[in-house]
């Protein structure tokens, strides 16, 4: 969309509230952007929307690692139910979570944070117990980072 399409007859600009309808908002904050009319941006949203793209970033980080760990927990917890579906879910979970971390290597650092640990486990806790019914899992992740993303390493 064109800052033009948007004129008025008047030669005045019709602009979208953030409030009104936030995609016809992000389309034209793009094409003010564009065409350097710094003037008419709507700051304070932008900078909110910017800070949620960094936000959401973290979240698929830590959604994805909980989902992997959550698999490994089953994995190990339960060997007579291993199957194809399982180890599947494992190495996608790696995969994207390698993909991630190269597209975004900002995020690396969580990877060191023990409070961002905790969180992940934690939620990856609550994810085997909810898809096991079991209820006995450590209190702290057992395995390395390195094992965790090891594409070749499960869990005895």
């Amino acid at each position: 969309m064109s800052i033009p399409e948007r004129q008025a007859a008047d030669g005045s600009l019709h602009m979208t509230t953030y409030e009104q309808d936030v995609v016809a908002w992000a389309d034209q904050q793009a094409a003010l952007l564009r065409a350097g009319r710094f003037d008419l941006l709507d700051i304070e949203h932008l900078a909110e929307e910017i800070e949620d793209v960094g936000k959401s970033e973290q979240r698929e980080l830590a959604s994805r690692m909980a989902v992997l760990l959550a698999h490994l927990l089953k994995w190990h917890c339960q060997p007579s139910r291993r199957g194809a579906s399982w180890q599947a879910t494992i190495r996608v979970q790696r995969k994207a979570l390698a993909a991630h971390l190269a597209s975004v290597p900002s995020l690396k650092p969580m990877l060191r944070d023990p409070s961002w640990w905790t969180r992940i486990w934690a939620d990856a806790v609550a994810k085997a117990i909810a898809e096991t019914g079991l209820a006995a899992f450590p209190d702290e992740c057992p395995w390395s980072l390195d094992r965790i993303l090891d594409p070749a390493w499960l869990p005895d």
